[in-house]
């Protein structure tokens, strides 16, 4: 059973969780090659860009609609549990397979210790990186920058360790919650990463608050007031040019300030009582999936 989530040109915090919680839950050679069956777990990946032939385990994964919409009653998909109820909705699927983002699942783990001195972060989402000058905003408003294509153990010792998180990465709130340290939702910039917040953040019966980000340049700014571009576009190469630099630097003084208002409101968390029950009941689903296919491999 191979196993399956989003590869981007950079590492993306989201997406490489998958490659640190599943091989410390599962058990040894659970995981393979074999491209036959897929484990679909932490991520948007829900979708019809996954081979049509595969057997398709789903433990977690949500539907954002990055891709075009698979049908999971075509015999090839056994989905355990999704992200949310928007994901269940969307497929016609039980309520009680909205159970969380199995991101979730790193409470049955043993984490990195918590780092020093990191107060309130700031979390930006990984395209945002390199889509604007979210560093130095950050200095400039005193925050402390958590960068979502760092090693997964670095962010999140960081998670653990700050105060407050602000951020614009749905796992970074993700698994500040699941560690129990506050956070403050912005939208992200990229107005098509907003639905799955809303998806994971009902499974926990959050009355999710999202506050508005301001951009750190030219291209975040168009992509915030188009809802597409990108770095190669025309808009992308001109964010590079010299004639930019002045607006850009404008931008990103507002953004700091922004985020100096932001770290003043107030933080969000589920509920104990919710983050033990999700937790407690993915972990159940897992370790069901874990018995039925070790019963299949013995007795094939």
């Amino acid at each position: 059973m191979k196993l399956t989530y989003y590869r981007g040109a950079v590492p993306n915090f989201g997406d490489e969780l998958n490659t640190y919680v599943w091989p410390a839950l599962l058990p040894r050679h659970f995981l393979d090659d074999d491209e036959g069956e897929l484990f679909v777990g932490i991520g948007s990946i829900i979708g019809d860009q996954l081979p049509a032939r595969a057997r398709k385990i789903v433990v977690g994964s949500g539907y954002a609609g990055y891709m075009g919409q698979p049908d999971l009653g075509d015999g090839t998909w056994d989905v355990r549990f999704v992200r949310g109820p928007l994901t269940a909705e969307r497929f016609g699927l039980p309520s009680e397979k909205a159970i969380s983002d199995s991101a979730v699942l790193l409470r049955a783990m043993d984490l990195p210790p918590p780092a020093q001195d990191v107060g309130i972060a700031f979390m930006p989402h990984f395209e945002s990186l390199e889509r604007g000058s979210w560093a130095e905003a950050c200095k400039a408003a005193g925050l402390r920058l958590i960068d979502a294509t760092a090693p997964v153990e670095t962010v999140i010792a960081e998670l653990k360790g700050a105060r407050v998180l602000i951020t614009e990465a749905m796992h970074g709130a993700i698994v500040a919650d699941a560690l129990r340290t506050p956070w403050i939702a912005v939208k992200p910039i990229f107005r098509g990463h907003h639905l799955k917040w809303q998806d994971w953040s009902r499974a926990l019966g959050i009355d999710l608050r999202m506050h508005q980000l301001w951009p750190t340049s030219l291209l975040e700014l168009h992509i915030g007031m188009t809802g597409r571009g990108g770095s190669r576009g025309r808009v992308g190469r001109f964010n590079r040019h010299p004639l930019a630099k002045l607006p850009n630097r404008a931008l990103t003084h507002f953004a700091a300030q922004r985020l100096r208002e932001l770290s003043r409101q107030e933080p969000q968390l589920s509920a104990d009582s919710r983050i033990i029950d999700v937790t407690d009941r993915a972990l159940a689903e897992v370790s069901a999936l874990v018995s039925e296919i070790g019963a299949t491999r013995v007795a094939g």
